[in-house]
């Protein structure tokens, strides 16, 4: 009985010290001398030269302002005017669309979003989709268990309506369904659904008048001077697109959607780096927000609405990837998809310092590059980079538990042949 209880106390100790060493750092350096921005800058442009296989461009920002710029390619290159396609990190923008229809008293958050949807309505599910609301959709919180997939279009196919694709997926990876249901109940979890921006691109759309492209420039893009940004991609005198790679280095497939409020904003890192800059207070005395969203509508953006193990990870359109220390988050979004595009956005609101990668052709880059910064800039673990640390938790609590395992029951047994060794002895003599 003693052995057994040895044995899992000491397992729960190693669980907990695994866990949260993981979570917390413990065991964890950052890649440069924390509040020393040129050297963070130096070990990440070694990092990007080291590690990326395609193309990659970064920024660093320090105290609102840029701080360095690195680019580099295998093939044509880069620079911070070349433009990108983001995959899901076009959510954050989108998401300040969305606000701006609340701000303008066109949109109630907390409204069934069937009340504005006029082209196409949710399908009847096992939940009531009334619960259903913008301000979950945003969340991720609204119960859409998305069955859609990305697989995108290739050049040449013709591109769907986005109320055709939400019917029924056309480019759906395979094995999934190809379509969106309420499969869980609105606002009692969170799930990541790029199916609920499709919603909201919808939304905005019904609600404008406007296609969402056109909304998306006259609202958003427009007014914060992200010139060379777009959710509509046309080549465009000065505007050069970064060749799409695979992880193989070779040029890739440069794939379209429908539902590009969750997946194909176009733009550079200098446009991405206004954007971050409009979420501070400007050097010449511009608000939070630029005239686009109110300062209370930026912070409310940041204000936690989505959880994960009881952690808080989402707010309005913004990942919410580490605590500060100063009582807020760190902000941004990333983007994933195929072949190998990752791109990555953080901002620290309480510095007013903050990065952006935007890379295609090595997978998940971008991620653990802005990762570390979140780490050299607060000394804690996003939860991003957490996800990423999983699969070498497991194996450091798989072989730490066979070894508590093998070598409880083994000392118990030496101890216990030890005393009848020396119990024997004494009644010898």
């Amino acid at each position: 009985m003693r052995v057994g209880l040895s044995t899992f106390g000491l397992l729960a100790v190693w669980v907990a010290v695994v866990f949260f060493g993981t979570s917390e750092g413990w065991w964890k350096q950052p890649i440069a001398p924390r509040g020393d921005s040129t050297a963070w800058l130096a070990a990440a442009t070694r990092a990007i030269d080291d590690g990326q296989a395609g193309n990659a461009v970064m920024a660093v920002i320090r105290d609102g302002a840029v701080h360095g710029v690195h680019a580099a390619s295998v093939g044509t290159a880069v620079d911070a005017d070349t433009v990108f396609q983001t995959a899901s990190l076009s959510k954050w923008i989108t998401a300040w669309g969305v606000m701006a229809l609340v701000e303008q008293g066109g949109l109630d958050l907390d409204a069934p979003v069937s009340r504005y949807l006029k082209r196409w309505a949710l399908p009847p599910g096992a939940f009531d989709n009334s619960q259903v609301t913008a301000r979950r959709l945003l969340s991720h919180t609204a119960g859409l268990t998305d069955d859609l997939g990305y697989a995108g279009f290739a050049p040449g196919l013709p591109v769907p309506s986005l109320q055709a694709w939400l019917k029924q997926n056309a480019d759906a990876a395979p094995g999934a369904k190809g379509r969106i249901e309420v499969g869980i109940e609105p606002g009692t979890a969170w799930r990541y659904s790029g199916g609920g921006y499709a919603v909201l691109q919808l939304l905005i759309e019904d609600l404008s008048g406007e296609p969402f492209e056109v909304y998306m420039q006259r609202a958003v893009l427009q007014p914060l001077g992200m010139v060379r940004s777009t959710f509509h991609w046309m080549p465009a005198q000065g505007t050069t697109l970064a060749t799409f790679y695979g992880k193989d280095t070779q040029p890739a497939m440069h794939f379209r959607f429908p539902a590009v409020a969750a997946s194909s904003l176009y733009t550079s890192v200098s446009d991405l780096t206004r954007f971050l800059q409009a979420h501070l207070p400007g050097k010449n005395g511009e608000p939070v927000g630029r005239g686009v969203l109110a300062p209370t509508t930026v912070a409310q953006m940041w204000q936690p609405s989505g959880w994960m193990y009881g952690q808080p990870i989402w707010g309005l359109g913004t990942m919410l990837y580490a605590g500060n220390r100063a009582g807020g988050f760190v902000v941004g979004h990333d983007g994933n998809n195929g072949p190998a595009i990752n791109t990555a956005a953080r901002l620290n609101p309480a510095s007013g310092n903050g990065i952006v990668i935007l890379e295609t052709g090595t997978p998940l880059l971008a991620t653990r590059l802005a990762g570390e910064w979140v780490f050299w800039e607060t000394g804690r673990v996003d939860f991003l980079a957490f996800k990423l640390a999983v699969p070498g938790m497991l194996r450091w609590l798989g072989w730490g538990g066979l070894a508590i395992f093998v070598a409880v029951p083994g000392i118990a047994y030496c101890i216990r042949r030890r005393r009848r060794y020396w119990t024997c002895r004494g009644a010898n003599h």
